[in-house]
C-alpha cells in the first residue's frame, strides 16, 4: 500500500474479482435517451419516463426552475416544462439530474470529489451539445450530450469502489494523491467496462475509452466534440483540473472542425455558465 502502483492494483482486484457493488444507471434517464436520439420523440413517451420516477420528476421541475432556465411563471408540472423550454431540453435536464444522484458520497472527502466531477460532465455535456450546433452537427447534438455526460463515469466507479474499501478499513491510507492517480490510470478503460455492463451502445463506450487516446479514431466526430468539450473544461476549471495554460486553439481536434479563437471564446462563456446548474 506505500506506492500508488499498488493502490491501484488493489482498486482493479476489487473490480475484477466483483468484489464490489457498482453504479446502475437510472432506467427512466435510459428510457429518456433513447426516445432524445429520435428524429422526432414522443412528447407522451417523454413525459411518462419522467414522471413515473417521482424522484426524477421533482428535480426535473426543480432545475427547470433554476436561474439557468427560469421564466417569468413557475412550472409546477413536466408536462408544463416540456412545453416552456421543449421536449429535447426537459429530456437533456432528467439525465443531468439522473447523473447527479450518482456522484454522492457518504465521506465527506470523497463527496466533495463527486461534485466536483459531476459539474465537470455536466460542463463536458452541454460543451459538447453547444459545439455540435456551432459546427453544423445537429443530428449528434443529443448523442454527443449524453457521451460527454458519460465520459468520466470511470472515475466514478473508482470513487465508489474507495469509498466501499474505506467502509471495510477505515484506516485505509486514502491521500488526494492517490485518488488522482487512480482515477487517471484506471477511469478510460473502468468507464468502457461499466458501460458496456449497461448495455450502452458501442459509440459511448468508445468515448469513455478513447477520450484521452493519443492515437484516437480522427474520423468519430462525436468522440472528437467530447474531446474538445474535455479540454475546454480543464482549462476553464469546471472539475478538478484547471489549466489555464492549455492551447486548445492548437490541438488537432479543434483544427478537424476548423474551430477559431472567437469559437473557443464564445465556448468559455457558455462554459462558464453551466456552473449555475451545478451550484
Amino acid at each position: 500500500m506505500q506506492k500508488q502502483v499498488s493502490f491501484i492494483e488493489v482498486i482493479k482486484q476489487h473490480i475484477e474479482e466483483g468484489d464490489v457493488v457498482l453504479p446502475v444507471f437510472n432506467s427512466a434517464a435510459m428510457k429518456v435517451q433513447q426516445e432524445l436520439v429520435k428524429k422526432e420523440p414522443d412528447m407522451r413517451v417523454l413525459e411518462n419516463a419522467i414522471t413515473t420516477d417521482q424522484s426524477l420528476s421533482s428535480l426535473v421541475l426543480q432545475m427547470a426552475n433554476s436561474s439557468f432556465y427560469r421564466g417569468l411563471v413557475e412550472v409546477l408540472t413536466v408536462k408544463a416544462a416540456i412545453v416552456r423550454l421543449g421536449m429535447r431540453e426537459v429530456g437533456r435536464i432528467s439525465l443531468l439530474v439522473a447523473s447527479k444522484n450518482q456522484f454522492r458520497s457518504g465521506d465527506k472527502r470523497l463527496n466533495w470529489i463527486m461534485r466536483k466531477l459531476w459539474q465537470h460532465s455536466v460542463g463536458c455535456a452541454l460543451g459538447a451539445k453547444w459545439l455540435t450546433k456551432r459546427c453544423k452537427l445537429d443530428e449528434l447534438e443529443s448523442h454527443a450530450f449524453f457521451a460527454g455526460l458519460l465520459h468520466d463515469v470511470g472515475k466514478l466507479l473508482v470513487l465508489m469502489v474507495v469509498e466501499q474499501m474505506r467502509k471495510k478499513d477505515p484506516k485505509l491510507p486514502v491521500t488526494d494523491a492517490l485518488l488522482l492517480e487512480a482515477m487517471a490510470s484506471l477511469h478510460a478503460q473502468q468507464g468502457y467496462s461499466l458501460m458496456k455492463l449497461w448495455n450502452m451502445p458501442e459509440p459511448y463506450c468508445i468515448v469513455a475509452r478513447d477520450h484521452h487516446k493519443d492515437d484516437y479514431d480522427n474520423t468519430n466526430d462525436m468522440l472528437i466534440l467530447v474531446r474538445i468539450a474535455n479540454m475546454m473544461c480543464n482549462k476553464v476549471g469546471i472539475g478538478l483540473r484547471k489549466d489555464a495554460t492549455l492551447m486548445v486553439s492548437a490541438l488537432e481536434e479543434t483544427h478537424h472542425f476548423n474551430l477559431t479563437e472567437i469559437d473557443l471564446a464564445e465556448m468559455e462563456i457558455v462554459l462558464e455558465d453551466t456552473t449555475i446548474l451545478t451550484r
